[in-house]
């Protein structure tokens, strides 16, 4: 069994903002696949049920603001008893273009407060990454202050970022099904 969790803020105020990324990416295969929902606040995570070839799988997107995603991604492993081998992360990532992914395994989290408080809370970093790029195309530099990541995206990045997440779907797919 796998356990893919994307990373996000719960609130009206963060949807369609570059860090919830990684709940956009689950909302089109929940969407696309006609899932429903289990909320949980036992495990303070929104709970898919989902099959990639004959590989169990959970999705789940946790109810806990981003820099405290580990504590819901420890709780979920240990509910469903899922080794950090099988589990998969999928975020934002400000230093990547938008319109790239990029996935890696056994890294740390490269300045990621939501990947910091996983690998606090479970205590490894043996675990895969699908880092969805939300950064400025060209030499545009991020104001930090302006919390870039906070920020809605554009109609133009919108566009870019539907056709990223066909890929990062069919990425999730593939990381999934290995055994």
């Amino acid at each position: 069994m796998k356990l893919i969790v994307g990373l996000g803020n719960p609130g009206k105020e963060f949807e369609n903002t570059r860090h919830n990324a990684g709940w956009l990416a689950l909302d089109k295969i929940i969407s696309d696949e006609n899932l429903s929902a289990k909320k949980s606040a036992k495990l303070q995570a929104e709970i898919f049920d989902y099959k990639v070839g004959r590989q169990k799988v959970i999705l789940a997107k946790p109810l806990t603001f981003m820099n405290n995603s580990g504590i819901a991604v420890s709780m979920l492993l240990n509910f469903y008893r899922i080794m950090p081998k099988d589990l998969i992360v999928i975020h934002d990532d400000k230093d990547i273009i938008i319109g790239e992914i990029r996935v890696q395994t056994s890294r740390g989290p490269a300045g990621h407060n939501g990947v910091k408080s996983i690998i606090e809370q479970i205590g490894t970093k043996e675990f895969t990454r699908v880092r969805i790029g939300v950064g400025p195309i060209g030499e545009e530099k991020i104001d930090v202050i302006s919390n870039f990541v906070l920020n809605k995206f554009t109609k133009e990045e919108q566009k870019i970022l539907s056709g990223s997440l066909i890929n990062v779907v069919t990425e999730i797919k593939r990381l999934a099904s290995v055994e």
